[in-house]
Formats: structure tokens, C-alpha cells, sequence
């Protein structure tokens, strides 16, 4: 079929886009405002994009059209649409449907659904899922919301690999609404097998009021997984208590905890796996930071449910290149490393930082440059952490363009060592200022960020 997909150079929808192309179908697709890596993933192969969401689209005439959860009903100042090709789409009765449904129809039926959830890790989580699931033979398909280096795509179909009764697919599951049309978390249309419940805290302060409304969503997950179903839950959060004694009805591996059936025992980057207290695993890899030695918990746990030894997990691991723009070392100038990191929800924020420190030593300066940039963070629902979030900075720059709340006051706490700019020059200006030989410089986004770390490393060769 031909499919025309609205928003395709989101991380999920450019994902889909591979998925549609590799199965033989025609893919089109419109966004505003693309840049890399996605787009570039996509013109690579060979998908035609058309930017802006302009209603003479419709005269593609595709067999589908495929809405993205960026598009919506909402109006401009002079009251005209902001998205003409949506109202042309409902005013002609045209096809559509969301992308979660599309994949779930199209893509995941059939197949051993491996789903990754949870405020923080999802990414890297289905990467390193994705990567042992390889590691063993087994083929996976996946669909990641990034580019894991160690497969240089954010999406493949895989195939089915001997021994097992159904292909298996490995898949980032977001609890973010599914469309306009459909208020639903994303991961309810995934049907999983395996769900991984990696850790749950209050984000996406435009479409939920509080953490119960997300921990519902949470438990409709978990009401899809069936009785020979694993659920995968990070055994130190009371937030997932909460969902599995809402009721659970498949199997329950826990970790993280000392009493879980799988924890870890030793530093981040050097580890021993133990299950139910025995040890069963040595992980050693490049990877720094707490959170991602509870990622790597979470994968092992999943793996083996599909018959992945932990110690050939372990092995796996050793091997993992993690994901393009998680803690990526964008260059050096003048001694001075500039790192790119999707952190942006203030435990990210704190975890990341922790991760750095732990690697660079206690004398290394970190300079953490970052934008309150997802709509939870430009509701300034969550400013009052971020002191908290940059403790392990030696100083901290906020770029402030698009906030309706004050950022400096937010940071007052953290008194000389915060600055914030309104525009990215300005921030550029700042921070090679301030930057020294020997420092750190980590940049965290959601977005492209102005190709801040491109612009900070040409000023500090300058110098």
C-alpha cells in the first residue's frame, strides 16, 4: 500500500516509516521543522519529505494516511488550522489512522511483542534488549525511539529464528497519548508478551494531572500481557507496586532490589548479576551511571524470558555502543569535550550528570548546558527540581526561549553557578567563556537544540 505519514520525522513515526518501507509498502511523509538524525535516516531510504502540512497533500491520494500524536485540531491567531492537511483528510473522509495502531496491525501481530516502558531508559533499555536478543541468534525486529550504534537504524522487521514459535520484536513503549483521535497511551496497542516496567514518576504534565492517571495507564499495559506473559518491574519504586497490586495475571520477574529476582552487585561499569541471590553474570562495559546498570537489569530479565541465558546477556552487553545522543561525544577543542545527551525530565537531568561524574572523577569541572524543552518542563510543572537535577554541575546554563516562567529564579538556589540565555548565541557565549582546558561540557535536549554542540566546539577552537 502507499502510506502518507503526518509527523514522520518524530523518533516513533521515522521508525514506522523504515518498518512500512522494508515490508514493500510506498512511503510519503510531512513535518515541520526536521532535522537529524531522523531525517536523515529517512532520505537514506529513499522516503520522499514534504515539509509543512499543507492540504494539497491530499491529492497524493495514498491507500493510508498515518497521524502522527504531534498533530491536532488546534487553530492559529487568525484562526486558521495549523495542521490544513488533518481538516482536509476529515472534510474528503479519507483514511486514516494512528501509528500505533497502524504498526499493531501491520507490523506487531502475529509476533512475540518484547515492550519497554517507563518514564526514564526506554530508549537505551530496547536497545540493549534489542542488541542481546541479536547477540543470541534470535533476529528481533525493533522499533527504538533513537539510532542504536550498534545497528546504525531505529528500526528494522527482523525475522523468525529457529526454535522460536513467533518472530520477535522488541519495541520502545511510550505512555505519551497515541493521537488526537485516540487519548490512549501509545503501549496499549502493543499486545506484549514480555513488558518491562523500568521505573515510573510523573512526566507529561499537558496530558496528565497526576502520577494515578499515568499509573492507570501503566496497569492497562499490564492488562494486556497474558497468562505465559513476563512482567519485567523495577523492584525499588513504589509506583509500580502500585500498578501490579491493582492486579497482574502473568508472571513477575522483579529488579533492582535486594530481595528482586535479578540485582546487581558492584560499581555501574563493572558489576556482578545476581538472580534470587546467586551469581549468575559479570557485566563490564563502557556504560556509566546507576540508572543504566538498572537498564541493563531490566534487559537481562527480559531476555531470558525468551531464552537468553543472564551470563550470554552479560556477554552481549559488553558490546553495547549504547544510543546515538545518549551521552555521545560530539568532539574536543582546546582539551574542552562537548557531550549531546536526550536528558530533559529533571531525574534524567541528575542521573546523566551522576553518570558523568562517576566517569570523569571528582576533580573534572562539568559545565551542563540544557533547555527546559518537553511540554511537562515549559509548564515549569517541575523548575523547583531543577537545583536539584544539576547538583553534580559545577555550573549550569539555561537557555530560557519559549518558557512563560522565570528560570533564573528557579535556579536562584543554586546562586553564581547557574546562567541563563534567551537566545543561543548568547548561551554559546557563556559557556566558551566560562570553559576551561580539562572540562566537560554536556548538552541536554530533547531536541536539536539550535546545534548548539556544533557552534560551542567552533567557538572554543577560537580561542
Amino acid at each position: 500500500m502507499h502510506i502518507h505519514i503526518l509527523g514522520i520525522c518524530g523518533t516513533f513515526m521515522g521508525g514506522l516509516a523504515a518498518l512500512a518501507r522494508e515490508a514493500g509498502h510506498r512511503v510519503t511523509g510531512c513535518d515541520a521543522g526536521v532535522y537529524p538524525p531522523m531525517s536523515d535516516q529517512l532520505r537514506a531510504l529513499g522516503i520522499d519529505l514534504i515539509e509543512g502540512y499543507g492540504a494539497e497533500q491530499l491529492a497524493l491520494e495514498p491507500d493510508m494516511f498515518v497521524v502522527g500524536n504531534v498533530v491536532s485540531r488546534a487553530r492559529l491567531p487568525d484562526g486558521s488550522p495549523k495542521f490544513p492537511l488533518m481538516e482536509a483528510i476529515l472534510d474528503a473522509g479519507a483514511p486514516y489512522t494512528s501509528g500505533p495502531q497502524w504498526l499493531a496491525e501491520q507490523v506487531l501481530a502475529g509476533r512475540h511483542v518484547l515492550a519497554v516502558a517507563g518514564t526514564h531508559g526506554k530508549t537505551t533499555t530496547t536497545s540493549m534488549l534489542a542488541w542481546i536478543l541479536e547477540c543470541a541468534g534470535l533476529a528481533p525486529g525493533f522499533l527504538v525511539g533513537g539510532v542504536p550504534m550498534n545497528f546504525g537504524i531505529s528500526a528494522r522487521l527482523g525475522a523468525l529464528a529457529a526454535g522460536q514459535a513467533r518472530p520477535l520484536f522488541v519495541i520502545e513503549a511510550d505512555e505519551y497519548d497515541t493521537a488526537f483521535f485516540d487519548k490512549r497511551s501509545k503501549f496499549v496497542h502493543y499486545r506484549p508478551r514480555t513488558a518491562v516496567l523500568n521505573n515510573l514518576e510523573f512526566d507529561h504534565a499537558d496530558i496528565f494531572d497526576d502520577l494515578g492517571q499515568i499509573e492507570r495507564q501503566f496497569h492497562h499495559l499490564v492488562r494486556t500481557v497474558p497468562p505465559s506473559g513476563r512482567v519485567v518491574v523495577n523492584g525499588l519504586e513504589e509506583s509500580l507496586a502500585r500498578v501490579l497490586h491493582a492486579g497482574c495475571w502473568s508472571g513477575v520477574a522483579s529488579f533492582g532490589a535486594a530481595v528482586s529476582d535479578f540485582c546487581a552487585r558492584g560499581e555501574p561499569h563493572d558489576f556482578e548479576v545476581l538472580q534470587r541471590g546467586q551469581a549468575v553474570a559479570r557485566v563490564q562495559w563502557a556504560l556509566t551511571g546507576v540508572h543504566n546498570q538498572l537498564n541493563a537489569l531490566a534487559a537481562i530479565a527480559a531476555a531470558e524470558h525468551v531464552g537468553v541465558a543472564p551470563a550470554q546477556a552479560a556477554q552481549a552487553l559488553a558490546r553495547f555502543e549504547n544510543v546515538r545522543r545518549r551521552m555521545e561525544l560530539r568532539g574536543t577543542a582546546r582539551g574542552i569535550s562537548v557531550y549531546d545527551d536526550f536528558a530533559h525530565h529533571p531525574t534524567a537531568l541528575r542521573t546523566t550528570l551522576d553518570g558523568l561524574r562517576r566517569r570523569v572523577g571528582g576533580e573534572a569541572r562539568i559545565l551542563a548546558v540544557f533547555e527546559p524543552r518537553s511540554n511537562t518542563m515549559k509548564l515549569g510543572t517541575m523548575k523547583s527540581q531543577l537545583p536539584w537535577a544539576l547538583e553534580q554541575a559545577d555550573l549550569a546554563f539555561c537557555h530560557t526561549a519559549g518558557l512563560d516562567w522565570d528560570a533564573a529564579e528557579a535556579l536562584a538556589p543554586m546562586g553564581a553557578r547557574a546562567r541563563t540565555a534567551a537566545d543561543i548565541p548568547t548561551l554559546v557565549a557563556q559557556v566558551s567563556t566560562a570553559a576551561q582546558p580539562g572540562d566537560h561540557i554536556l548538552c541536554m535536549s530533547n531536541g536539536s537544540f539550535g546545534g548548539v554542540h556544533a557552534k560551542l566546539l567552533e567557538e572554543l577552537s577560537k580561542k
